[in-house]
């Protein structure tokens, strides 16, 4: 049965701050654009900002949709969902109004403000942080969800950054967002 909460109790927290994956779900507003699931992970790449603020890591290598959703006028839902792979289980979700803060790599900007405010450790892919106001918590028993065992995170994405320099990495950012997608914005 589940569990609805107005805001991210400390109880879930903490739960939260332990899982190494996440999905975020995010749709346009007309009924003839596809609804986008992504999956997130990586170390230090999400955080509870608030019982009411979650924020998490937007990188650089696929296409950019979440963002071409939440940059649609009038629309910003998202939900981001948690499930417990190992210990007892769960499904976490949390649901409300998210926006992009674009990494424009000036340290004075939004994004870097908010960088440095919450002790964010972005890696050189970072496209944006998504900031989520979140107005619903629910949580359920997850009893059908398998046990998986966490080997680790990958780097490859990471390292495949590391290697390009500033004037690369705008030349491959323009080349790897689908014309689709950039039209919206």
């Amino acid at each position: 049965m589940g569990v609805y909460y107005e805001e991210i109790p400390d109880s879930l927290k903490s739960w939260i701050l332990t899982q190494k994956m996440l999905w975020v779900g995010s749709a346009p507003l007309s009924g003839d654009g596809h609804i986008n699931i992504s999956p997130k992970g990586g170390p230090d790449f999400f955080g509870v900002i608030s019982p009411t603020q979650f924020w998490f890591m937007d990188l650089t290598g696929s296409g950019v949709e979440t963002t071409a959703h939440l940059h649609e006028p009038g629309n910003a839902r998202t939900c981001v969902m948690f499930m417990a792979f190992e210990g007892a289980p769960k499904i976490v979700r949390l649901w409300g109004k998210g926006r992009a803060i674009e990494n424009d790599g000036q340290e004075r900007s939004e994004f870097g403000c908010f960088v440095k405010e919450h002790g964010v450790k972005t890696i050189k892919g970072t496209r944006s942080i998504i900031l989520v106001d979140v107005e619903q918590v629910g949580s359920s028993c997850g009893w059908s969800v398998p046990f998986y065992d966490f080997k680790g995170y990958r780097d490859t994405l990471n390292d495949f950054f590391k290697k390009k320099d500033d004037e690369d990495m705008v030349k491959y950012v323009s080349s790897s967002i689908p014309s689709r997608i950039l039209g919206r914005f």
